[in-house]
């Protein structure tokens, strides 16, 4: 008789061990460019248990980005928050705390924004539809429950303005801040001139809590 938990021990390490290293190649080379044999050469298994987890291409690669930024996301930032508590700040301190979030990304991960600038190319470029990009959209949108606390504290303590919306104040800072970020890490920007990236990011910052304070 099979042993059910020992299956799903396996079968969770395989699709881990598939995930790590289809990361590794996705982030250093572009998505396009790398394949599902690629990635089984370089795995612990071989091509045939990875189409047993993984029925397409894309299917991995929408895993892989939904793991990688749900794992940022759940584990960096509660890191970050052993440091400095949010549940004590005003809704300004607080949207702060949430910018420096991307300038945590930058110096710290920049293989994610790799990864994220080669996501965005791929699933345009293969037209990814909705059913498949669902579990990425859902772990974005958990993103977006977090930032509803922010704006929760600015309609009770004023720090903030309201007159924007909430989905408008989310998707400009989290659009403006990652591309700002991925434009850096990827080497898209304007460099001559000895610039201080993190200068120009922290500017980039400081624009928008001013434009967003009250």
């Amino acid at each position: 008789m099979r042993n059910k938990e020992k299956d799903a021990e396996q079968m969770a390490a395989a699709k881990k061990d598939f995930c790590e290293k289809a990361y590794e190649l996705f982030s250093t080379k572009t998505i396009e460019s790398v394949t599902l044999q690629d990635i089984a050469n370089v795995s612990s298994y071989g091509i045939a248990s990875l189409y047993r987890y993984f029925k397409n291409k894309p299917t991995l690669v929408i895993e892989v980005a939904t793991w990688k930024w749900g794992e940022f996301i759940d584990g960096i930032v509660a890191r970050l928050r052993e440091k400095e508590s949010t549940e004590v700040m005003n809704s300004a301190e607080h949207l702060e705390f949430y910018l420096n979030i991307y300038l945590y990304l930058y110096q710290n991960h920049r293989d994610m924004l790799r990864f994220n600038q080669f996501f965005n190319i791929y699933i345009q470029s293969e037209k990814i539809g909705p059913a498949t990009l669902k579990p990425y959209q859902d772990m974005i949108m958990g993103l977006k429950t977090r930032f509803h606390d922010i704006y929760a504290k600015a309609e009770k303590d004023h720090k903030l303005r309201t007159d924007i919306t909430e989905e408008e104040m989310f998707s400009t800072s989290l659009h403006l801040m990652l591309a700002a970020v991925t434009r850096y890490a990827v080497g898209l920007a304007y460099r001559e001139g000895g610039v201080d990236e993190m200068r120009e990011l922290t500017m980039q910052k400081e624009a928008l809590m001013k434009l967003f304070s009250a």
